[in-house]
């Protein structure tokens, strides 16, 4: 069903994914990557002249910004967030959007990559969009849905907010965050600068998700340093950190890996590897629904790297166990408002609440252990992280109708109280 947000939804996204905003874990500076503060900078303009108040940058690249309330004495502060980053794990640089409208219901091709394909028999979701306008990649990058569909929802939202003040609502808060796809996005300080009672993210799927579950998640170091020789003297002298590297690769469980779990299984998953035979250093994400079963993964691979160092008594194997978020069930199901309040917002806009656990993290987990409930609702975007990323408009379009609802419903509230 088209809808009076189609078209700036779809200019939105078309206007953002281009823009390269990817994140880079490697890199220490705030934000990871300069680029990101071109889409900061882009939205802080369109905020201003959108009619936005308090439009800022905090210390940490956090875009800021208020819809003042329409509702007299107005107490109540929600908030939105997104975040502007791209993942680091596909090529996100040259994108070129390609809107597939009035989609057939047969299998999607890539212009720059001829040998990919879409299609809805491998994606039984896609199926159900015919008729819809599909936004694609060209086959050689990630779109950059995640999160551009969420930032484009707010925006959106925010505009018709700010263009018809006899609506009800209360004061809203937006945050447009970087790093969110390196796990670090949202520090203990935004609380303070974000000033919201509740909060919501827009950085899920499928229409109707609503997530107060995610991850428990830590990040793992290994540092693997070998004996460096010419290899023509290396007899009983040489000790190659590649193979060292290889293997604690090989001593990991082989059903505790990514693409060999599901549901409510956890997984350690090496994200990245760097070195030559002098010394590796290794990345491994870590990854659980449970604190327990999370120390437990951690203690698996240091007992692994323990083991690897005794066969070698001449090489040094550090492992370093880093915190990154924690799921944030721990503290939204101590006060369920706002997930409630997202529940009836979704029935508003005639959607059935899906409610599950996200197999990953959002800013919302961040945010809720630093003291903002913030649970995670949809918006729309598809297969992300890679060349077969999609999203549908009309998606969009849904989250933006459920985000004016929340809204609504936060100032109805406001009213009565």
């Amino acid at each position: 069903m088209r809808t009076q947000f189609d078209a700036e939804l779809q200019d939105r996204l078309l206007r953002y994914v281009v823009i390269d905003s990817q994140s880079d874990g490697a890199s220490q500076t705030v934000p990871s990557t300069r680029c990101q503060l071109d889409m900061s900078r882009l939205l802080m303009t369109e905020l201003i002249e959108m009619g936005a108040q308090d439009v800022s940058l905090n210390e940490d690249s956090v875009v800021l910004a208020t819809i003042p309330a329409t509702i007299e004495n107005s107490t109540s502060v929600m908030a939105w967030l997104a975040h502007v980053d791209t993942a680091p794990q596909f090529n996100a640089t040259g994108v070129k959007p390609v809107v597939h409208s009035v989609y057939n219901g047969s299998d999607i091709s890539f212009s720059e990559a001829p040998n990919l394909v879409l299609s809805p028999h491998n994606f039984p979701y896609l199926a159900e969009k015919v008729g819809e306008d599909i936004i694609t990649a060209s086959g050689t990058t990630l779109l950059g849905a995640d999160d551009k569909a969420g930032v484009a929802v707010i925006m959106t939202a925010a505009r018709h907010l700010l263009e018809n003040k006899n609506l009800p609502y209360g004061n809203i808060r937006i945050a447009f965050v970087p790093d969110e796809e390196i796990g670090r996005g949202v520090t203990p300080k935004l609380p303070a600068d974000l000033q919201s009672d509740f909060a919501f993210t827009f950085d899920g799927s499928k229409p109707g998700e609503i997530e107060y579950e995610s991850f428990s998640a830590d990040l793992g170091r290994i540092t693997v340093t070998g004996v460096s020789i010419h290899p023509g003297w290396a007899k009983d002298k040489l000790v190659n950190a590649l193979s060292l590297a290889a293997k604690i690769t090989l001593m990991l469980p082989a059903n505790m890996t990514p693409e060999t779990t599901e549901g409510r299984q956890g997984f350690i998953h090496l994200i990245a590897q760097s070195g030559d035979a002098a010394e590796v250093e290794m990345q491994f994400i870590l990854r659980d629904f449970e604190l327990d079963g999370l120390l437990a993964k951690g203690a698996l691979l240091r007992n692994i790297c323990s083991a690897v160092a005794a066969t070698e008594p001449l090489a040094r194997i550090t492992c370093e166990i880093s915190h990154q978020y924690r799921n944030m069930r721990y503290w939204l199901e101590r006060d369920m408002g706002p997930v409630e309040l997202a529940k009836a917002a979704v029935r508003d806009v005639g959607l059935e609440p899906i409610m599950g656990e996200i197999r990953g993290g959002t800013d919302g987990s961040r945010l809720t252990e630093f003291g903002t409930p913030c649970p995670n609702i949809f918006c729309g975007m598809q297969n992300v992280h890679g060349p077969l990323e999609w999203v549908s408009v009309q998606d969009m379009a849904k989250a933006t109708q459920v985000a004016l609802h929340l809204a609504k419903r936060a100032g109805y509230s406001d009213e009565k109280s």
